[in-house]
């Protein structure tokens, strides 16, 4: 299990001033909003999430803080988070692994080292965002030090254990993890079937 370790200037758990683009049906921007705006009225905006994975075909979730104003205390990606306005996802993904789990993707070869793999459609469950998925892959050691306003503690998963928990526990886990990890599940055919060179 990995313990919080606070980065230096590490954002709080989140802020309602942040501003986000505001998309269409297809993903083209129309606006701008607020956080909180954004959240209340429902619109369209976007968000990443990147699945990171070791060289044993384990994957690490982070349990999100309490102080999360959404889905608090539960299983999560290794890293989440809005795109800001003007922002590229892959942008976006880099930042949020090094602002959540202190990960420096740049190191690992900046939006070149996380590999994009499907984009999910908004909808209620989501938060309504254009949820782009990433996937960071590793035959090494991670060094994280995880953002304590955001995140309780982390731990790497075998997938048949994180296949069970889902199944026995859905409720322990945030619902864009539950949607982006059915679109992922190896005994359907999905992603996580590939098995990857030691």
């Amino acid at each position: 299990m990995q313990k919080p370790a606070t980065p230096d200037n590490a954002p709080h758990a989140q802020r309602d001033d942040e501003v986000f683009d505001i998309v269409n049906g297809h993903d083209e921007v129309i606006g701008r909003a607020t956080r909180r705006e954004a959240h209340a009225r429902g619109l369209w905006h976007r968000a990443t999430h990147v699945v990171v994975e070791d060289g044993q075909g384990r994957v690490f979730l982070q349990k999100r803080s309490m102080a999360k104003d959404t889905a608090p205390g539960r299983w999560d990606s290794a890293c989440s988070g809005h795109v800001d306005a003007g922002e590229s996802y892959e942008a976006a993904a880099v930042r949020e692994l090094r602002e959540e789990i202190g990960l420096d993707a740049g190191a690992l070869g900046g939006t070149d080292a996380i590999e994009p793999l499907f984009t999910l459609a908004p909808c209620e469950a989501n938060g309504w965002e254009f949820l782009r998925v990433f996937r960071l892959k590793s035959h090494g050691p991670f060094a994280f030090r995880l953002n304590t306003a955001e995140i309780e503690r982390g731990e790497w998963w075998t997938r048949e254990a994180l296949f069970h928990a889902l199944a026995e526990r859905p409720q322990d886990f945030t619902n864009a993890l539950r949607m982006l990890w059915e679109r992922m599940d190896g005994r359907d055919g999905g992603l996580l079937k590939k098995t990857w060179p030691r």
